[in-house]
């Protein structure tokens, strides 16, 4: 370790004295399981712990930091795959203090690495706090709760010693083929973006001052790849990249100070993202004026090479990607240990790895990780007596299921809110002790189906999947070649009871659906109906279910998909589904119970769009339970019992047909489903084109109504650059209730096809049964902005209609202004010229 008197500011400074070998360090990542002992024979968590996630032992990994001089005697840039230290919080901070402590003795000046761990659903790791995933969260229209489930994600990494979390993703998704879904905010540019700035927000601080660095990914296009085929190419022209896909990005640099971006696994226009200057630096530096870090998608360098075939060697590929703008290479250096030679071979100019160690070092110096540079702003600490959320010795901030503390509160919440009623005829809300209730499905009694990808159960899967891989105990994979991305593929025959197991564990207080309603209605009977995976030596028998039903009053299915990264799913991390319906003889099970003529209630545990058309048609209620984690057992129960009265809206939109997909509500006109000025050409063999339920639907126990409030002047105005609407909303029914109220633009004219309706506003609102209230909606005309023929930035004058209601299918008042020409200042540069 080299010592360093160097004053706050002079990180060029640094970079001078650091040699080519010391700075290409610093530009890749480190995978800490190169420093796990390994056991001698596979057993219980064998491969890692997984954050102490399999093994009877329930002990994290040995490492081994001696390893580390040899391994990298340049120094470490960034330590990768570090969720699978530690079993318990102390243990986590412990293997990383004492990793962090060796990384300082072998990098020039006692540089940290940079620690990156997940956080879209809570800290990666068996001692973080979980929360409902992504597309829950964007369910409860509330970013709100985001910012405060971030900031307890941020103390619990910050008391663990962790820097940097590679979290949120920004991704629109509108095609519900893609695995990924529940990992976004859905399908809209405002609702993605107005989540990812609330949860840098929460991540970083409101100034920064967190000492934690949040990361948006995937830039960009990472959901719209064609035929929902993960990491596949992404079909879109430069002006919808542009004015869509980067808004959630755009965004969160101007309004939260985003720190750092990750670039995504496609290539769009026949160029890698990893490896794409026009996007990496023009796009995303020079239009939307980012300044910070940015880090590569695990092993996306290496796609040049593997799979897009746009490098010949390792060297190559590093040398397109670093001067396109991707500074860092994660998780290791695979690609990126080979810029000193590039250099020395005159292949590379070396102020190339000057800007990009520089930045690394301004990120570092903002977390506190390098000695005598620093601008971190120290959070504030907890009052005396205040329970932290980031002390994990402190039971009032650990948030478990029954607990009080910031975490709990925040997942209860979140699990509440972002339930969504889809139908209902006047069967929902159940009475308790009323009937008899029988509960049958697949999902009615399994803890683990209500987790997604980059949670504590996912995660705690992987090293029950490597050692089943690497014993043998996985058909079509050999242990002999087998790579790691093996295990995200394969089905696991004979894991589902390990990994339930697996996931009680994790959550032991965490009750299934089935116990949740048995805590409220003792009397409810259950029926094991139903496979997640069709079994032709076990077909469905209507008999059967028939007899099962025979003496109900009410019957619940609770059905749905598995979403993770190993194992039986049908989502998640490169599960791609070419037809999204419900897996196995669920949708026969749901077609036989209505057949017996029994009022029927489904409720459908998913993470994305499903083709939930025969489900719709069959049920009296349908229900949506998005991904709630351990919450959703009580959360479910309690609405269907009208203890929680939903208030869920979508955030994505649900296909009638497999053939209308990709299908969301801000399509351009003349295209899509909607035609507002006059109808265009639709598929003639659907009596509807419209989608089975829309973007913002949600219904509710209560009723409400939405008109323009013109009683102190025009209810729709544009002022000083701010579109301003005032309204009337009155709960109409005799039920306390929840809605939210969405406001959509529409502009009328314009040299450049607009979308048919872009959502520019929303709020949340709690009325008393009859009462009525007024409310007003604003939003900067800056959201109606899109990329003009010039390549210009901002909107043409003319007419724009506001559009006011509880869906965006579902517009209940609406005027038509006239607004002035804007332009975004400074002038965007000419973002449609060739690259």
């Amino acid at each position: 370790m080299t010592a360093t008197t160097l004053t706050p500011g002079k990180v060029p400074d640094l970079v001078s004295q650091l040699t080519l070998e010391q700075k290409v360090a610093q530009l890749t990542g480190f995978a800490v399981t190169d420093l796990v002992v390994r056991p001698t024979s596979p057993g219980p968590g064998a491969g890692g712990g997984a954050g102490g996630g399999a093994g009877a032992e329930n002990a994290g990994p040995a490492i081994d930091v001696d390893r580390l001089p040899a391994l990298r005697p340049h120094g470490v840039g960034h330590l990768s795959l570090a969720w699978f230290l530690g079993h318990d919080a102390e243990s986590l901070r412990s293997d990383l203090a004492r990793v962090q402590a060796a990384v300082r003795e072998v990098t020039p000046f006692g540089i940290g690495a940079l620690i990156h761990f997940e956080a879209i659903s809570g800290l990666l790791h068996s001692s973080g706090p979980q929360f409902p995933t992504s597309w829950a969260q964007a369910a409860t229209w509330n970013p709100g709760l985001v910012t405060r489930a971030a900031a307890v994600t941020s103390a619990r990494m910050r008391a663990a010693g962790i820097q940097h979390a590679l979290s949120p993703v920004m991704d629109l998704a509108r095609d519900p083929r893609w695995g990924r879904v529940h990992e976004t905010y859905g399908e809209d540019p405002e609702l993605a973006a107005q989540f990812s700035v609330a949860f840098v927000r929460g991540i970083q601080g409101a100034e920064g001052e967190s000492g934690v660095l949040a990361c948006a990914k995937h830039f960009v296009g990472y959901g719209a790849s064609e035929g929902g085929l993960n990491q596949a190419v992404t079909q879109l022209g430069r002006r919808a990249l542009v004015d869509e896909y980067a808004e959630p990005f755009r965004r969160a640099i101007a309004e939260a100070g985003l720190a750092t971006v990750m670039n995504s696994y496609n290539e769009i226009d026949g160029v890698p993202c990893a490896a794409d200057r026009w996007l990496l630096t023009e796009l995303l530096r020079d239009q939307l004026g980012f300044t910070g870090l940015v880090v590569s998608d695990y092993d996306s360098v290496t796609l040049q090479t593997r799979f897009f075939h746009t490098a010949v060697t390792p060297g190559h590929a590093a040398v397109q990607s670093v001067t396109a703008g991707l500074d860092v290479e994660l998780p290791g250096d695979t690609n990126y240990s080979f810029l000193v030679e590039e250099v020395r071979g005159g292949r590379l100019d070396e102020k190339i790895i000057d800007i990009a160690t520089t930045r690394v070092l301004a990120a570092k110096a903002s977390a506190g990780l390098v000695p005598g540079l620093s601008a971190r702003r120290s959070a504030p600490a907890p009052a005396a007596g205040t329970p932290d959320p980031a002390d994990p010795a402190d039971p009032a901030g650990s948030g478990e299921p029954g607990e009080p503390g910031e975490p709990g509160r925040v997942r209860r919440a979140i699990a509440e809110q972002g339930i969504v009623l889809l139908g209902n005829d006047g069967t929902l809300p159940l009475t308790p002790r009323a009937g008899r209730v029988v509960v049958v499905g697949p999902a009615a009694d399994e803890l683990r189906i209500h987790f997604g990808a980059y949670t504590s159960a996912s995660n705690a899967e992987v090293p029950l999947g490597m050692v089943a891989v690497m014993t043998g105990q996985v058909p079509g994979v050999d242990p002999a070649t087998f790579v790691f991305t093996d295990i995200f593929q394969p089905r696991m025959p004979g894991m589902d009871g390990r990994f339930e197991a697996e996931a009680r564990r994790l959550h032991p207080d965490a009750p299934t659906v089935l116990d949740a309603l048995r805590q409220a209605d003792p009397s409810v009977t259950y029926v094991p109906l139903g496979r997640f995976e069709a079994d032709a030596g076990h077909p469905l028998d209507s008999a059967a279910v028939e007899q099962a039903v025979a003496d109900a009053d009410i019957v619940i299915a609770v059905v749905g998909e598995r979403t993770g990264w190993v194992g039986n799913n049908t989502a998640g991390e490169g599960q791609s589904t070419a037809s999204p319906t419900l897996p196995g003889d669920q949708e026969a099970l749901v077609a036989l119970l209505a057949a017996t003529g029994k009022p029927l209630v489904t409720v459908v545990v998913s993470g994305r769009p499903l083709l939930l058309g025969p489900v719709a048609e069959a049920s009296n209620a349908v229900l949506l339970a998005p991904l709630l984690g351990e919450e959703a057992g009580p959360a479910i129960a309690d609405t269907l019992f009208g203890t929680v009265n939903p208030s869920g809206k979508l955030p994505s939109t649900f296909p009638r047909h497999l053939g209308q997909v990709p299908i969301y509500h801000g399509h351009h006109y003349g295209s899509g489903y909607d035609h507002p000025t006059g109808s265009r050409h639709g598929y003639n063999d659907l009596a509807d084109n419209s989608p089975l339920y829309p973007f913002g639907h949600g219904l509710s126990y209560s009723t409400f109504d939405v008109a323009l409030d013109d009683s102190a002047g025009p209810a729709v105005e544009e002022v000083d650059g701010l579109l301003r609407t005032r309204l009337v909303v009155t709960n109409t029914s005799d039920v306390d209730g929840t809605t939210v109220i969405q406001l959509y633009a529409r502009d009328e004219a314009a040299t450049v096809v607009r979308p048919v309706r872009r959502l520019i506003g929303f709020t949340r609102l709690t009325l008393a049964a009859g009462q009525r209230t007024t409310v007003s909606l604003e939003a900067p005309v800056e959201r109606l902005f899109y990329t003009q023929v010039d390549g210009t930035r901002g909107v043409e004058a003319g007419e724009v209609t506001l559009l006011a209601g509880l869906s965006s299918d579902d517009i209940r008042a609406g005027a038509t202004i006239t607004i002035p020409a804007r332009t975004a200042t400074p002038e965007a540069p000419q973002l449609l010229e060739a690259s």
